[in-house]
């Protein structure tokens, strides 16, 4: 094939994916102009008979057009995802009396091009006109912020699926006259950056967060030449070796702050482990009022009295109401040694009278109590 018929298809093809794209905008328009409607008559936000059908109808389409259904199918799913998502965010806004506001003021710990910020872009940028995301050197400052009517919320990681529960949050939420209102799930992908396209095997000194650093040990350890040096966070190292200039530098950072301090992406999904996911929580002085309609989670923390088989008293009384228990973590409670708190997301809303009943029960039950309130489950995968 010739260079100048390679050209010519490439063309046809990016013609194609603009053509994809703005017809997903497209559908996107008309999933609002549907909301409005919904909301004005208070409708069902979610039909799952008219979505099975759409997606038998995609399988069955789907080769006519020399496509595999399941590819199809999946990315079908991922796109209603994306319309329920924005529906359950709207719905929430209008319900809680925040559909007309234009800007959100979010707390983060970090600084520009962080995942933190990242992942709040992604959560509130088509849900307000103006998102401003203000970073802070540590988590507990993010939350003072909250507290104190600086930020409207707050911006905090809670688990890692490499890292693990990250301990600072939940203690976080326990300390602070805190409630969570919403989760967010952002997938992690680790990029190696510079000033300038070199090759990696020029480059001879790294930065990035510990944490980063952990989570991309094999691909570090197949640079031999390259001295590793932890640093504040990703985007700070980003930022760093924008300022240096210096090409044998290169810092480990997410594609999002490789965009935002105009560095060149050199390598990419540098992590270990490919599937690496973040979740966060967001967090405000006041609960939020979440429809019956929506999939819901209840966050809450208790500490059994001291005696034999508390624990399994406590998550029984949930059992008994038919609850079912999404995770469970222990921290020490400070103030009382060998006492543990526990932190528990169950399914379900708790103005539900079987989780409001349970709640109840569990409060009488346990020793101390604090319902950090009910929010939507983050839906799809991305």
């Amino acid at each position: 094939m010739s260079r100048d018929r390679l050209k010519e298809i490439r063309e046809s093809i990016d013609k194609l994916d603009e053509t994809i794209v703005k017809a997903l905008g497209e559908r996107q328009k008309i999933v609002r102009e549907i909301l409005d409607d919904k909301l004005e008559r208070e409708d069902e936000i979610r039909d799952p008979d008219r979505e099975e059908k759409l997606l038998e109808k995609i399988r069955h389409k789907a080769p006519e057009v020399g496509m595999d259904p399941y590819f199809l199918e999946q990315l079908f799913r991922e796109i209603i995802h994306h319309s329920v998502r924005y529906q359950t965010h709207a719905l929430m806004d209008h319900q809680n009396d925040r559909s007309r506001d234009e800007t959100i003021r979010v707390s983060y710990q970090g600084t520009d091009g962080a995942f933190s910020h990242q992942a709040a872009m992604r959560h509130f940028e088509q849900r307000y006109s103006n998102v401003e995301c203000i970073g802070y050197t540590r988590f507990d400052e993010a939350a003072q912020a909250v507290e104190d009517g600086e930020v409207d919320v707050g911006f905090l990681p809670i688990e890692n699926t490499t890292a693990g529960s990250i301990n600072d949050t939940y203690d976080l939420l326990n300390e602070k006259e805190l409630y969570i209102i919403g989760e967010e799930v952002l997938k992690v992908q680790h990029c190696l950056m510079g000033p300038e396209e070199v090759q990696v095997e020029n480059i001879r000194r790294i930065l990035s967060h510990p944490q980063a650093i952990a989570q991309c040990s094999k691909f570090l350890t197949s640079l031999p030449r390259c001295h590793v040096e932890s640093y504040f966070d990703t985007a700070m190292a980003a930022r760093k070796v924008r300022d240096d200039a210096d090409l044998s530098q290169a810092a480990i950072a997410s594609a999002f702050a490789a965009e935002i301090y105009g560095l060149k992406i050199l390598k990419r999904d540098l992590a270990n482990q490919k599937e690496n996911y973040t979740r966060f929580v967001i967090v405000s002085p006041e609960t939020v009022t979440c429809d019956p309609q929506l999939n819901c989670k209840t966050s809450l923390i208790f500490a059994t009295v001291d005696e034999k088989g508390a624990l399994l008293k406590c998550l029984n009384l949930l059992g008994d109401n038919g609850i079912n228990m999404t995770k469970l973590e222990s921290r020490p409670r400070m103030g009382h040694p060998w006492q543990s708190l526990f932190y528990l997301d169950i399914e379900g809303n708790m103005q539900e009278p079987r989780i409001e009943d349970a709640l109840q029960k569990l409060q009488k039950k346990a020793q101390y109590f604090k319902n950090l309130g009910s929010y939507p489950v983050r839906e799809g995968k991305w």
